[in-house]
């Protein structure tokens, strides 16, 4: 038995001091355990450029134009001759009130200025017939006074009947209520048979004007003045005097096509929030933009010349949030740098501090090295930019060979001899 153990030990034995010889010859000879190459890694190197500067603000839709349509006269409605929600053209009619009294009340005053009419006729004639009489010596000067006076007051009574004929007419016209500007109307605050007034605080219905529409967005007063002196300073240049580019994305993250343009700033700030208000203008041809939308409008207020961007996937945030990049030394080891990204422009983000020009930035890769690692760095191409292709076998490969570790391909190095001796 003991003979026995001796023949299955001797040959485990010798294949260990076998192994053991090999790992020392190459050990001798300046050989070790294979290294793995440089993890490989998609870098971009810095430069200054003249970028815009950007403020992205949130804001409301608002109407150019808003109009409550209220009615001039009092009656009863007793009809409404408009689509709900439609659009109205300035002066197309809306509701109808009851016609019947302010008929009347026209026919009254045609009657009344028929009359005046009559009594200027016959002060016309007193007034001549005194005249000759006064010519031929047959009456007093004072008799053809009193014909003159006559005949001017018949004249005033006639002006003053017409005067309320028309004005019978207008109110027979406001009858017809009819919309005060052109625009989108809402739907109808009364129906048919209320009794309205002049006076009444609730309006009939509300028009807005939606094409051009406004949008007010909230600024920092904080930041206005940072910018503004900035341009004093030289530091940031102006598009165009007293002239802002704007772009509108919606609440859904989509951009809206159109331009706008900056109208004006508020001269005051809110001092409950300490910002101020800014207005800005966009077509709305399509109606596409509604009053009282969430927005996010993107105001270009001026150019920043030497500006230093990186691709926005390239930024890393630490626990407390803070921004950092990984960038290369000169010996193409990875360092973490603590930087301060600004604004954002597109999908690349503006850093104001901690990177100068000239300094290569890990875009792509970074997830198979870090801090302190030689890499092999390789120019990135922003893949929106790129040809459409198929993937890389030999790419493909390489990662494929790059994720297996030597831990892994040890053991299968050894499991060879193993078998050949139990063999």
């Amino acid at each position: 038995m003991r003979r026995l153990k001796t023949l299955v030990l001797l040959p485990l034995v010798a294949s260990t001091l076998f192994l053991a010889a090999c790992r020392d010859e190459q050990q001798a000879g300046g050989g070790g355990a294979p290294q793995m190459p440089p993890a490989q890694v998609g870098i971009v190197t810095t430069q200054r450029e003249a970028l815009p500067v950007v403020s992205d603000l949130p804001g409301r839709i608002a109407p150019t134009r808003i109009a409550e349509v209220r009615p001039r006269v009092g009656g009863i409605i007793v009809r409404r001759v408009f689509e709900q929600g439609s659009d109205v053209q300035e002066g197309q009619p809306l509701f109808e009130i009851d016609r019947a009294t302010y008929e009347v009340e026209v026919e009254a005053a045609r009657a009344a200025v028929m009359r005046a009419e009559a009594v200027l006729m016959q002060a016309n004639q007193d007034a001549e017939r005194a005249r000759q009489l006064v010519s031929t010596r047959t009456t007093s000067q004072s008799s053809l006074d009193t014909a003159i006076a006559t005949q001017k007051q018949a004249e005033a009574d006639l002006a003053s009947a017409r005067a309320s004929l028309r004005g019978a007419e207008i109110n027979l016209d406001y009858t017809t209520v009819r919309a005060p500007i052109a625009g989108r109307i809402g739907r109808a605050l009364v129906t048919e048979g209320a009794l309205v007034s002049q006076n009444n605080t609730e309006a009939l219905a509300t028009i807005q004007q939606l094409d051009p529409v406004y949008a007010d967005v909230q600024q920092p007063v904080t930041e206005l003045i940072r910018l503004r002196n900035a341009l004093a300073r030289g530091e940031l240049e102006q598009i165009e005097p007293d002239v802002a580019k704007v772009s509108l994305m919606l609440d859904d993250g989509s951009s809206y096509g159109e331009p706008g343009r900056l109208l004006f700033s508020e001269a005051t700030v809110d001092p409950a929030s300490g910002q101020v208000t800014l207005r800005s203008e966009f077509p709305n041809a399509d109606g596409n933009l509604l009053p009282g939308m969430y927005v996010r409008v993107a105001v270009e207020q001026g150019i920043d010349q030497a500006a230093i961007a990186v691709p926005s996937q390239a930024v890393q945030r630490d626990t407390a949030g803070r921004a950092q990049l990984f960038v290369l030394d000169p010996d193409n080891k990875i360092m973490l740098r603590n930087v301060v990204i600004g604004r954002a422009i597109g999908n690349r983000a503006v850093v104001s501090q901690g990177l100068d020009a000239g300094e290569r930035v890990v875009v792509d890769g970074f997830q198979k090295t870090g801090p302190g690692a030689t890499v092999e760095p390789v120019e990135w191409t922003d893949p929106s930019h790129a040809q459409p292709a198929g993937a890389d076998p030999a790419a493909a490969n390489e990662g494929a060979a790059q994720t297996q570790t030597p831990t892994e391909a040890a053991p299968q190095g050894d499991a060879a001899p193993a078998a050949q001796t139990a063999e």
